[in-house]
Parts: C-alpha cells; sequence; structure tokens
C-alpha cells in the first residue's frame, strides 16, 4: 500500500469512528429519552440500565453506519480540497477517480460489514431488548406512599398518611385497610405514627406502628346469628409484614421474541417464509373447496368439451334454463342464484381477513430480508454521494459538511419511512418499498461522481441563477404571445424591414434565422452607377430578392400607393437599420412601434456617420443602440446598448464590421424583447459633464487632411475614412502640377527637422515616406494618385521620382 493510500484512510478513518460513535450515542438518548417513562421509578441498577442502552445502540446502527460513511466522505474529501491537498495531488497527475480508490475499499469493508451486522448482531440485539423491556415492564415501581391521600399501590392493602418527616422517615396519623381477604372494610389499623422498611430481597414490606389501634369485624351473617363480631386491640407497636410480588426485577430465564421477524437472521426469515407459506397454500387450497362448494361451482367440468362424450359443440345454450322452467321456478332459481352470489362475496371478503394475517407475516419477512441488503447498499451509495460532494464543495470540518450530511439523510431516511409504510400495508411490494429510497440516491451519486471528475463547479449560484432564467424567459415569452392574440395586430410578431448598405444585411439575415417572419422589406430605388450608368440594387435589395421577400422601393415615404401597400402587409412592427428618416405617417403605424439601429451610444453621434465620427475624433470605445423612432433624428427613447472597444488598429472598415455583427444581435434582443413586453424604453441623457459630438453627413470638405494639424489629428481622420470615402489631399509638383491623393494607412513618428514646413515630404526612396505635420510628422503606408490604384508605399516610390521636390496641400 502506498503512503497516499494510507494517508488517505487515516483521514477517513478517524471521522468514520467519530462521527459513528456520535450519531449512535445522540440516537442512543433520543432512544432513552422515549423510554424514559418505563424506567423510572422500578429501582433499576446501573448494570441493568446499561445492558439496556447497549442492546438499544446496536438496534440503531443501520441508521448510524450509513449516516457515519456519509459525512466521513464529505469531511474527508471537503477537508483535502479545503487545505489544497487535492489540488496538489492532481497537480501530480493523480487522477479523482485514484484518490478514492483506497476510500472506495474501505466503504466496501465497510458495507461487508454492515451487512454481517445487520444479520447477526441487529437481531439479537432485537430480541435482547424486547425481553429486557418486557421485564422490565413486569416490575412493579417502587413504593413511594403519598401524604394527605389514599394509595392503593400495594396488593391488597389501602394506606392514607397524613404527614412525613423527610430527614427521619417517620410517618404521622397512618390509617390501614386489609383487603387481604377480600370482604370489604373488614380490617382496618390507624396508629399515630409508623415507620416502613422492605426487605433487602423486595420480597417483603415491613410496617413498624407505633401507638394505635386495630380493628377487625367479622360480616358473615346467617339465619341462626345475625350479629356482627368487633375486635379492638389497642398497642403501643406492631409489626404489619406484607407480601410483595415483582417489585424486584426479574430476568428471564431465556429470550422469548426470537420469532419476531427483527429478530431473525436471514437463514431464520428464510425458514419462517417457507412455514408460513405453505401454511397460506394449505389456507387457500381450503378456502377454494369451501367456496365452491358454497356457491354450486363443483359442477362447472359439465361446461368442458374435453370431458364429455358429445365433444365440443359449435354453441351452448346458457338460457336454457328460460325454456324448460315455469315463471315461479325460474324466480326461485334465481333467487337461489342472488342468496348464494351474496354468500359467495361474504366468503371473499371472510376469506381476504383470514388470509391477510398470513400476508401481513410474510410481508414482514420479505421487508426484513431485503432491508439487510438495503442497509448494505445505502453505505456505497452514501460513500459515492459524500465523496464526490466533498470533493466538489471543498469545505471540511463540522459546518457545511454537517448540514450537507443531514439533509441527504434526512431525504433518504423520509422516503424509507414512507416506503416501509407501503410496503407493510400492501400498496408497494416489499421490494418496491425498501430499495425506492436507496434507487433515489443512485443518480444522486452518478451524477455528483462525474461532476467531480470534470472538476465541474456544480454550487455555481450564478449557473442556476442563469438555468431559471431561462426557464422564466421561455415561459415569459409564450404568456406574452398568449396575451398578444387578444392586443392589436395580432399574436405573431410580423416585420417589415428598412435598410439600403451591407450594414443592413446581417440584422435581416439574423431575424430570418431567429425564426421570425419578416413581411416585407423597404429599400432605396435602384440607381445608375459607374461609367457605364448600370442600374445597381441595395445589398438589402439583393438579399430579399434573394430569400423571396417582398420589396417595397419608394422613392417618396409619404406616397399614398406606397403607405396603402405599408399597410396591406399588416405588419405589426417596423425595423429600420441604416435607413432615411421616416415620416410619423410610417413610424407611427405599427401596433409594437418602430425601432432603428443606430452604430453609437446614443446620445453621442447622432447623425448619418456615426461610424467614422468615433474614430476620427479619437473615442476609444462605441457600441449600437436600439430606440423607438420619433420625430426628430436618433433622440427617440432607447431600448437596449451594446458597446465595444475600439482598438487601435481598427480603422472605419474593420469598425464597421464589428458593430454590424453586434448590431444583428442587438436587433433580434430588441425584437424578442418587444414581443415578450420585456423593455422599458428610457430617454436618452447625457453623461454628467460630458459634451456631445455630432455625427454629420461626410463631405469632400471634412474629408479633406489639414497638414498644418498635429500628425495625431492627420491620422485620426484617415483611420476614419479608411477605406471608404478615404481621407485626400494634394500633391503638388515643382511645376505647379496637382495631383489628388488619398491617403488609407499612416503612423505618426516624431518629426526629424522641426523646421520644415507643414507638408513637406521626406523618405529614403525605397520604403517610408514621412510628410511634415504642425506636430510630428505622419509615415505613409498606404496611397493611391488619382487614376491610379491603390498600393503600398513602396509600390508608390517606386515610380514617384523626386518626392522631396514635392508637397501635399
Amino acid at each position: 500500500m502506498k503512503k497516499l493510500d494510507l494517508y488517505l484512510i487515516k483521514k477517513f478513518a478517524g471521522p468514520f469512528v467519530a462521527v459513528f460513535f456520535v450519531v449512535v450515542f445522540t440516537l442512543s438518548m433520543q432512544f432513552l429519552w422515549a423510554y424514559m417513562g418505563e424506567l423510572i421509578g422500578k429501582g433499576l441498577g446501573v448494570g441493568v440500565i446499561m445492558e439496556f442502552m447497549g442492546w438499544a445502540s446496536c438496534t440503531l446502527f443501520p441508521n448510524a453506519i450509513p449516516l457515519a460513511t456519509l459525512l466521513a466522505s464529505i469531511m474527508t474529501m471537503g477537508g483535502l480540497g479545503e487545505r489544497n491537498e487535492l489540488l496538489a495531488m492532481k497537480a501530480a497527475g493523480v487522477s479523482l477517480t485514484r484518490i478514492l480508490m483506497p476510500l472506495m475499499m474501505v466503504s466496501a469493508l465497510i458495507t461487508v460489514g454492515a451487512f454481517f451486522a445487520s444479520n447477526r448482531l441487529v437481531p439479537v440485539a432485537f430480541n435482547k431488548i424486547y425481553t429486557l423491556r418486557e421485564d422490565i415492564a413486569r416490575t412493579r415501581d417502587e413504593i413511594k406512599i403519598p401524604t394527605g391521600t389514599f394509595y392503593d399501590g400495594i396488593d391488597g392493602y389501602i394506606l392514607r398518611v397524613e404527614s412525613r418527616n423527610d430527614v427521619t422517615g417517620m410517618m404521622h396519623n397512618l390509617i390501614v385497610y386489609d383487603h387481604t381477604a377480600n370482604a370489604g372494610n373488614t380490617a382496618m389499623t390507624v396508629a399515630d405514627s409508623g415507620r416502613i422498611e422492605i426487605t433487602p430481597d423486595k420480597k417483603n414490606l415491613i410496617f413498624n406502628l407505633y401507638h394505635g389501634c386495630s380493628y377487625t369485624e367479622t360480616n358473615s351473617i346467617n339465619y341462626r346469628d345475625t350479629t356482627l363480631t368487633l375486635n379492638r386491640l389497642n398497642f403501643d407497636e406492631q409489626q404489619l409484614i406484607i407480601e410483595l410480588a415483582n417489585y424486584q426485577f426479574t430476568r428471564s430465564e431465556k429470550d422469548r421474541f426470537g420469532d419476531e421477524a427483527k429478530s431473525r437472521s436471514l437463514y431464520g426469515l428464510r425458514m419462517d417464509r417457507d412455514s408460513i407459506g405453505r401454511e397460506l397454500d394449505t389456507l387457500i387450497r381450503r378456502q377454494k373447496i369451501r367456496f365452491r362448494s358454497s356457491t354450486g361451482l363443483n359442477f362447472l367440468y359439465q361446461l368442458d368439451s374435453a370431458r364429455t362424450a358429445q365433444g365440443f359443440r359449435d354453441s351452448l345454450r346458457l338460457d336454457s334454463l328460460m325454456h324448460s322452467l315455469s315463471p315461479e321456478q325460474l324466480q326461485t332459481a334465481r333467487n337461489t342464484a342472488l342468496q348464494r352470489s351474496s354468500l359467495g362475496q361474504d366468503q371473499v371478503i371472510s376469506y381476504g381477513r383470514e388470509s391477510e394475517r398470513y400476508l401481513n407475516h410474510i410481508r414482514m419477512i420479505d421487508i426484513e430480508s431485503i432491508l439487510k441488503f438495503t442497509l448494505s447498499l445505502s453505505c456505497i451509495i452514501f460513500f459515492f454521494v459524500g465523496a464526490p460532494l466533498g470533493a466538489i464543495i471543498r469545505k471540511g470540518g463540522l459546518g457545511t459538511p454537517v448540514i450537507i450530511s443531514i439533509l441527504f439523510y434526512l431525504i433518504y431516511y423520509i422516503i424509507d419511512i414512507i416506503g416501509r409504510k407501503l410496503a407493510k400495508n400492501g400498496t408497494l411490494t416489499p421490494l418496491e418499498g425498501t430499495i425506492i429510497s436507496t434507487l433515489i440516491l443512485v443518480p444522486i451519486a452518478v451524477l455528483l461522481t462525474r461532476k467531480s471528475t470534470q472538476d465541474s463547479s456544480l454550487f455555481n449560484l450564478d449557473s442556476y441563477k442563469e438555468f431559471f432564467q431561462r426557464i422564466w424567459k421561455w415561459i415569459s415569452k409564450r404568456f406574452h404571445r398568449f396575451i398578444n392574440l387578444f392586443r392589436k395586430g395580432g399574436g405573431k410578431i410580423r416585420i417589415v424591414y428598412m435598410g439600403t448598405p451591407e450594414f443592413a444585411v446581417a440584422p435581416l439575415e439574423r431575424l430570418i434565422k431567429g425564426g421570425y417572419e419578416i413581411v416585407g422589406v423597404v429599400t432605396a430605388v435602384d440607381k445608375p452607377s459607374g461609367r457605364g450608368l448600370t442600374m445597381n440594387e441595395s445589398a438589402v435589395k439583393k438579399y430579399a430578392v434573394a430569400h423571396g421577400i417582398p420589396v417595397l422601393q419608394p422613392e417618396k415615404l409619404k406616397d399614398p400607393a406606397f403607405l396603402e401597400q405599408l399597410s396591406a402587409l399588416k405588419a405589426n412592427l417596423f425595423v429600420v437599420v441604416a435607413f432615411r428618416m421616416l415620416p410619423k405617417e410610417v413610424w407611427s403605424m405599427p401596433a409594437l412601434g418602430t425601432f432603428n439601429l443606430h452604430a453609437s451610444l446614443l446620445p453621442q453621434y447622432r447623425g448619418a456617420a456615426p461610424i467614422n465620427w468615433a474614430i476620427i475624433n479619437g473615442e476609444k470605445f462605441t457600441g449600437v443602440t436600439t430606440f423607438l423612432l420619433d420625430e426628430q433624428i436618433d433622440t427617440g427613447k432607447i431600448l437596449f446598448q451594446e458597446s465595444c472597444a475600439i482598438e487601435d488598429y481598427e480603422d472605419a472598415g474593420a469598425l464597421h464590421d464589428k458593430l454590424m455583427a453586434m448590431g444583428a444581435e442587438l436587433v433580434f434582443k430588441t425584437v424578442d424583447a418587444l414581443e415578450n413586453h420585456r423593455v422599458k424604453p428610457y430617454e436618452q441623457t447625457p453623461g454628467m459633464n460630458k459634451r456631445l459630438y455630432p455625427a454629420p453627413k461626410l463631405t469632400r470638405d471634412n474629408c479633406h487632411i489639414d497638414w498644418t494639424g498635429s500628425a495625431y489629428r492627420a491620422h485620426l481622420l484617415i483611420r476614419g475614412l479608411s477605406p471608404y470615402p478615404a481621407a485626400w489631399t494634394t500633391l503638388v509638383k515643382p511645376d505647379g502640377t496637382q495631383v489628388g491623393v488619398k491617403l488609407f494607412e499612416t503612423y505618426v513618428v516624431p518629426s526629424a527637422d522641426t523646421t520644415l514646413p507643414a507638408g513637406t515630404i521626406t523618405t529614403d526612396h525605397k520604403t517610408w515616406m514621412e510628410v511634415k505635420c504642425g506636430k510630428d510628422s505622419l509615415r505613409i503606408l498606404n496611397i493611391q494618385l488619382a487614376g491610379k490604384k491603390r498600393m503600398d508605399i513602396a509600390a508608390f516610390l517606386l515610380g514617384f521620382r523626386e518626392p522631396e521636390t514635392c508637397r501635399f496641400e
């Protein structure tokens, strides 16, 4: 055995033994309290009481061993986890299964020991304690004569004592009635004082009376002598000896409860089962014979064609009596049949009661037989509940483990008690009633063992909170769908989607994949573009046509024909993403309202180009917002917002793609919340001391690079306009020729010569080119000349001669 195994066994053995004795002691005290009334006042010796409690403790083993196994396993594994010993073992490559292996072996030994205890020790303990309890019950209470009342605790005598000196034991003003002759009050003794004592063997009571008088009369009268004789005897001292019976505890010569089910081993129970079973079979055979005889069913064989010479017949005239008997005879036959049926019914009830006595014995025997195995099985199952649970909660000691152990054991114990009662009255079979409590623990043990081997956070409250939130969301969603059936617009969500560019395609696709019904799409009219003036369709229209969604392309949103077409779609929600401003006639039409997706954290960057201006202004964070439309641009009440960081390497194109994905999920979330009425819109309010920045439409003027400013501001402008529409500048050659230039990628570097004017170009003619700004310089990585393709700076320098002679304006 390895040192680790021995260490684990020692860690388990200590708590198991301690808990076992604590549980036995606790349950024994409860047992003693329950039977306290039968023990007090009997004059029992300490040895008798200790023997009684010893056998009582043995009967408690079936309850103590499983509980001790459960609590010890939780304390052991919880202690290892709390001291990080379990973590160290796993870090060393020892799996939890390997750690539990020695404890499994110990629990297997406990299981075997529990079986032998329940089969050998517990039956003997029940036999002993039943016999001992009867012997104690047969013992009379000690004689304690009260004062001021008549006492009949001594057979054949009634006594009355007026007062008693508790120091000397002397009693005063005594009256003793002798009823041993069963002749009434014919013998009485009155004394001034007296003292009582019992012989050491508790067989006689000695009454020493002082200064009194004895009265005796004969109450026998015959026809010759009707007089009564009275004898009176005065005395100074008289000793009255009264014989006592059953005032001393007497042990029975042999145990008398060995035939009880709880007092039998498996072998004895099997023998009893066979004996009672044979008696029951004999009883049932006799009942069958008596039942057939009394109900006239002895001649049923006449209906069996196999026993008749005529053989099988196609039909049997069961109503032949109707044709062969007179009405009076037929009525008599009916009455006789009814009487025999009633008699048969009464006999069945009587036979059932007669058989129930045997069936009760058999059920009790079966229950006790199975319990001897379920006790052992519960020990091993409680181990596989406690050990993984301790590894998960990582708490040792007597705090949390005790609470959890008691909780699990109470569940087991309550179910076990209920199962046994149902099995005793025949509602369940003995096997079902006795094993149900153990079987309920099996899936719990499997679950805990699996979770512990996977290092699962079973008691992570956040996971349970999320689970119940999902359930509540599911219930709430269906409840509101039901409520919506009675509201304007019907129950099912019908959406009209409005959008134009690529940014609006992702939310539309997310809604369709989410199962929502898009009844129509509104987008911009087709426009000619390119040198050939080819009609160009919007990205949203292309997606809608590909998925068979009706498309509306109005030139004017207030056109009555368009409004009629829109109303005919019978939508109850409008979703707007990257579309133009809607008139009130449109956004007020659906029952659930109209909401818009905006690519900023409103109220910041209201306008047409929020993504570009967030980068141009050097923001570190941005996001997406859904809000309800109103008369103004981007001022409606906010529904939801999601934020994200703007990374230093991201340009407008990269941020556009990121916000497009976020916006798609936010649109889906908003539609779901509106459908289930789980959102409360709130007004747009800027933060404290926070300036609001607009996001105006991009024009040629606000896309021009100002080289007199700082290189950092020029760099932000280029990032915020890349890849489209792109920041631009003018390249001025020595001869005065001007060429338009677009810049896409740059970074800031310190200026080598701070005396150079803004717009001056410096380069190594091979790999880099810098432009002097008002502060610092801007190194260009990607550039495009008017009428040329976009290229990196190295390719540009190959065809650009003497750049130092040129400048940017």
